[in-house]
């Protein structure tokens, strides 16, 4: 692959987060690829704009188009996952892989119960207090330097209701069908929850397999970078030219 033919990646990160998510991979993959890292709405540096899957596939597109380079390869984690998948049925012409992390689960029906519980849970908890758990127990998992600037961006707790309200029994397997590019499921080995229909995922889409990253949980990238890292340069390399 020579470097006018390197594909685009758009990173996009999940639940709470920014787009600081994604330091160790835009670090690791830059030299190769064009790569951007976006803020959904009501996340990061657009922390005061209101939260829609529609506006978040809008900016998602928008990152494509900031690359210039046509279609690129879309990488969602988590709630970037599920706003990947709707921006893939927006914009298809734009999309020319899809990586989902820890977005293999279906937000519809029992399994949508425990996340409709913390949606309106968290608004009862200062976010200050949020903010110093989280820091505390990212600190404790992982490296610094793997999530020093996830911390440094600040947390999105204010939005999670109005994300995940809109999120949760709107995706299944189902919403498969309407990737038009190929796909990689991407999952922590030890994610159980997100994981959990994976495999209907996969066979809901004719050009779908799934990788695990041995022993990570639900924040793959962060468990470890390298191995995740790796599995994104891989698909990349292995897309089919834009005819």
């Amino acid at each position: 692959m020579t470097a006018a033919d390197a594909v685009p990646i758009v990173f996009v990160h999940g639940t709470r987060f920014s787009a600081g998510q994604w330091s160790m991979q835009l670090a690791a993959l830059r030299d190769e690829f064009p790569v951007v890292a976006v803020d959904l709405p009501g996340h990061g540096e657009r922390s005061t704009q209101p939260w829609s899957l529609s506006t978040a596939t809008e900016i998602i597109a928008s990152a494509v188009d900031s690359l210039d380079r046509g279609p690129a390869l879309v990488v969602g984690h988590s709630l970037g996952g599920y706003a990947s998948l709707e921006f893939a049925r927006r914009c298809p012409e734009q999309l020319r892989g899809l990586i989902l992390a820890g977005a293999s689960a279906s937000t519809r029906g029992l399994r949508a119960a425990p996340y409709r519980w913390v949606a309106r849970l968290v608004p009862r908890i200062p976010a200050d207090r949020l903010a110093r758990w989280n820091d505390r127990l990212l600190r404790r998992l992982y490296p610094r330097k793997v999530v020093e600037a996830t911390i440094r961006s600040g947390y999105a707790f204010h939005t999670l209701p109005a994300a995940w309200d809109e999120v949760l029994g709107r995706f299944d397997a189902g919403a498969m069908r309407r990737v038009k590019a190929p796909v990689l499921i991407l999952n922590g080995e030890k994610d159980a929850v997100f994981r959990a229909e994976e495999a209907d995922f996969a066979r809901a889409h004719p050009h779908a397999r799934v990788e695990l990253i041995p022993r990570a949980r639900h924040l793959a990238n962060f468990d470890d970078p390298d191995a995740f890292t790796d599995a994104v340069r891989r698909f990349a390399r292995q897309l089919p030219a834009v005819s």
